[in-house]
């Protein structure tokens, strides 16, 4: 891209405003990026790096992460990246595990490596990096890298872990053919061009814009408190810098859509809003039609360890997948793309060796939803029983097939249906319930945030509730006002057969969730935190 289009802004890094009130970027052209990444690998080499050397990336958003991500792909050295905010105690479990030799970080990050020393014994090589996203280590001018050995397809490329909503963190293994991979996919799905502008709410899907040839504008947001954003300066950067494409979660968006609403907003530069992290709303899809004037809301399905496995857009959407959803259809994340091939299995917690051994169900039924495809990741790092669990061989082909981990079903059309998470299921005496076909219901109350479905006590003869986030605190302030709530909750769950049966309600001012999208509920959180909590239970005859 640095020789295709060298003088076409790559990044633009927020430092400021201007007298005007504009915001003030540091702007580096493709060709003055790739003078920096030369500039980091340089370094990296001076400082000892070593090809195929895992180094832990502890630096900020913006310059720093880009620049340093693609010197260490181009040195064949194995970037290891982790969530700072998924709390300290899991956050060194996952560096302890992924053994790097080296660490590049900001100052903070270097001295929680000393004080911490058990989990960053395997560092050998601290190497500092700047506290600021806006640092250069380049002049401008081109330094001569080191010839290396040029990467192949089954080299190991990085290794990204995953959010842990439903469990333990754990360190995904990406190779360079993989990166390739998701890079064509992406462009051929949404029609992306060289020379469009991106701006990524979630700072590692910057990473793909360089290989695009999009421009990166590097938001004001907090990576370790993302719902925290300020909405107007998100919106300040899309008119100013006239942004074409964004990715963030439904939270972040609900957020943006609610003050453009409010403010009679409008974002007529974008094309494409990618939304993901966790099921968008069917309301969210309306919230945002008048947003978007030229413009459509995807919704990419996927995970870390297979991304994107299929998409579904507003048109799509609002033709009738919307309302069924609300009645308990679960989510429709749309037709898996043509370079995946998606099955749906009989539930089970149990490893599968083979995909001989796998029981495939027929479209409408519900069961593990698993996919192979030139972006599905083979293994876990250091992690053999759950590369067992997640993974199946197909000895016939050689491919690998993924266990998305997530319950759902193919319509007879072949669209693919979300239910929720596998681990999330509450089995009682009468059957199963998944996530995505109860919650929905509850989420159309004018009080209700957000909903979960929980099972309290054994799996198979577990008792259904729901636990509610409202709207405002007030709404549950007194014992009086949570049973009046938990009596109107309990005439919208009569409305559908699958849910009458809901009649213990428990309310909480703030739900757990992911740090990444701040998306994701923890449910398995909620259900152990409703063990101890008052819970409102519904006369059933009423």
């Amino acid at each position: 891209m640095a020789a295709r289009q060298p003088d076409v802004a790559a990044l633009k890094v927020p430092r400021g405003r201007t007298r005007t009130g504009e915001i003030d970027y540091l702007s580096l052209s493709f060709a003055e990026l790739a003078s920096e990444v030369a500039s980091w690998r340089a370094m990296l080499t001076a400082r000892g790096v070593r090809r195929d050397d895992r180094v832990l990336v502890m630096v900020r958003p913006g310059l720093p992460l880009i620049a340093a991500a693609f010197a260490l792909f181009s040195h064949g050295a194995v970037p290891v990246v982790i969530d700072p905010g998924m709390g300290l105690k899991s956050f060194l479990a996952c560096v302890a595990r992924s053994r790097p030799r080296v660490l590049l970080g900001v100052p903070l990050a270097r001295l929680i490596s000393h004080v911490c020393r058990k989990s960053f014994r395997s560092v050998e090589i601290r190497i500092p990096a700047s506290s600021s996203p806006t640092a250069r280590l380049g002049s401008g001018s081109q330094p001569s890298a080191p010839g290396t050995q040029l990467s192949t397809p089954s080299d190991p490329a990085a290794i990204l872990f995953t959010s842990g909503s439903t469990g333990a963190p754990k360190g995904v293994c990406y190779t360079h053919g993989m990166f390739d991979a998701q890079v064509e996919l992406i462009r051929t799905t949404y029609g992306i061009q060289p020379g469009e502008v991106d701006l990524p709410l979630l700072p590692v899907f910057a990473l793909f814009n360089p290989a695009l040839g999009m421009t990166t504008i590097v938001p004001e947001i907090d990576p370790s408190r993302p719902a925290a954003v300020d909405p107007k300066k998100i919106i300040q950067a899309i008119r100013q810098e006239a942004v074409t494409s964004s990715f963030g979660s439904p939270t972040l968006w609900r957020k943006l859509a609610v003050h453009c609403h409010h403010h009679h907003v409008t974002l007529p530069s974008l094309k494409r809003v990618l939304c993901a992290g966790a099921p968008v709303p069917p309301d969210l899809w309306d919230l945002m039609t008048p947003v978007l004037p030229n413009g459509t809301l995807h919704s990419p399905y996927g995970a870390t360890e297979a991304l994107p496995v299929s998409t579904i857009s507003t048109s799509e959407v609002l033709a009738g997948p919307a309302l069924a959803t609300q009645h308990g259809a679960g989510t429709c994340v749309g037709r898996p793309l043509p370079a995946n091939e998606v099955k749906v299995i009989a539930l089970t917690d149990a490893p599968i060796a083979r995909i001989t051994d796998a029981v495939e169900l027929p479209a409408g039924q519900i069961g593990e939803i698993i996919v192979r495809g030139p972006t599905v990741t083979h293994a876990y790092d250091a992690l053999p029983d759950a590369t067992a669990s997640a993974k199946i061989a197909d000895p016939l082909t050689g491919a690998v097939w993924h266990r998305m981990g997530d319950a759902g079903y193919l319509d007879v059309a072949g669209n693919l249906w979300f239910c929720g998470r596998k681990a999330e299921r509450v089995e009682t005496t009468d059957g199963t319930l998944f996530t995505e076909q109860v919650e929905p219901l509850f989420n159309t109350h004018a009080d209700v945030r957000r909903s979960a479905l929980i099972g309290l006590g054994e799996r198979g003869r577990q008792r259904l509730a729901v636990v509610v986030e409202p709207m405002s605190p007030e709404l549950m302030a007194t014992s009086a006002d949570c049973r009046r709530f938990a009596r109107e909750l309990r005439e919208l769950a009569k409305r559908l057969p699958h849910t009458s049966g809901i009649m213990l309600f428990y309310f909480r001012e703030k739900f757990p969730v992911d740090v990444r999208h701040n998306a994701k509920i923890h449910r398995l959180a909620l259900t152990r935190w409703a063990q101890t909590a008052k819970g409102y239970e519904s006369d059933p005859k009423r």
